[in-house]
């Protein structure tokens, strides 16, 4: 029975009913109460497409994603286009990985509605996810002409050019979302990476530091105001921010190794050398064994230093630090044949980097 003449079907009522409160145990996170109130709907009407939306959230948010797969696909069945059911699937396949299959939900979504923003971001997101850039920002785009500033759109552009390297195309996007979110700790240490990825410490330190400000012992703000300060040689501040990383993290032997680092361009030899030490003792190291190697070289121990070196090129042979720092020692040691045959193996293995190839061309003259 369906309403007629003013008169209501006491089971479309009692569907209703217990729709209402389905979603409102579901908001609550009573997943089991919001499933028992859902399944009754089921049983009335077993076609019911809030009820069957409703079981796929209920899954979904509990991370049961194949079985909430499930309820959105039997609500497309009996009800083609579903907006719910289709935001509903496509947000399974893309919570499990599967960016294409969500996104060919998406565009189904989006034939009926190419201006809802949160499917044009979340679809951006996905293409973004498959390396698809252009399909990617033209939806952002998309979305931001309905909506100018709309954060999640101006997040996604700057975290598409940054993951095609385009730095200074990313900062304009983050810089508005910034002017519109002051407090925003990510978006500080985004602007911050951008620089740092150009090399513009001194242009990327002022928004870790900004970040830090607000959150005092913020990892990715510490490690910023570190990477920028040793790019600009200024050790004594780069060690002072890794050593704060390490109070609340004093396992990570990449920040170790770094600390070392900064101790090493200090002079303090013995300092570096435990640093060192302690990061292989966590577990191996390439850059805390260079570190090492790098002490004999500033001791004149240039056949330790090879020795060290020559082993981790046997598993890197292509890593253009070892073999260009082994050049060295040989050179320092007067043997420039063996310098020059290092180098050249490099070459001959398809290895290619500037500093290798100036220094075969030093050699050979």
């Amino acid at each position: 029975m369906i309403e007629e003449e003013g008169i209501s079907s006491p089971d479309l009522d009692q569907e209703t009913e217990l729709s209402k409160a389905g979603y409102r145990h579901l908001k609550e996170g009573r997943f089991q109460e919001a499933v028992e109130s859902f399944n009754r709907i089921l049983e009335i009407n077993p076609q019911n497409n809030y009820a069957l939306v409703g079981l796929g959230e209920s899954a979904r948010k509990q991370g049961q994603f194949d079985r909430a797969v499930e309820f959105y696909r039997s609500c497309l069945e009996f009800h083609p286009g579903n907006r719910f059911a289709l935001v509903g699937l496509a947000d399974c396949y893309r919570a499990r990985g599967a960016y294409q299959k969500a996104i060919e939900i998406w565009e189904q979504y989006l034939a009926q509605d190419d201006q809802d923003v949160t499917v044009l971001t979340r679809i951006a997101d996905a293409y973004r996810k498959v390396k698809n850039f252009e399909k990617s920002k033209g939806l952002y785009l998309k979305a931001l002409e309905v909506d100018k500033d709309n954060p999640y759109a101006l997040n996604g552009l700057g975290h598409l050019h940054f993951d095609f390297k385009q730095y200074g195309e990313a900062l304009p996007y983050w810089e508005r979302m910034l002017a519109n979110e002051p407090d925003n700790i990510k978006v500080m240490t985004s602007l911050g990476n951008c620089y740092r990825k150009t090399k513009d410490f001194d242009e990327g330190l002022p928004y870790f530091e900004r970040a830090l400000a607000l959150e005092p012992a913020n990892f990715y703000a510490l490690f910023g105001i570190a990477d920028c300060n040793r790019g600009m040689n200024r050790h004594r501040d780069s060690l002072d921010a890794w050593e704060k990383i390490l109070e609340t993290d004093p396992d990570n032997k990449v920040i170790i190794t770094r600390a070392g680092d900064a101790y090493r361009n200090l002079g303090d030899l013995e300092k570096a050398e435990q640093y060192y030490k302690q990061a292989l003792n966590i577990e191996f190291d390439l850059y805390a064994v260079i570190g090492l190697a790098l002490i004999s070289k500033i001791k004149g121990d240039h056949l330790h230093a090879i020795e060290s070196l020559t082993g981790l090129l046997a598993q890197n042979p292509k890593n253009h630090r070892v073999v260009t720092e082994i050049a060295d020692s040989y050179i320092k040691l007067g043997n420039t044949e063996a310098a020059l045959e290092t180098l050249t193996r490099f070459l001959r293995l398809g290895g290619k980097n500037a500093k290798v190839s100036e220094m075969v061309k030093y050699l050979q003259k």
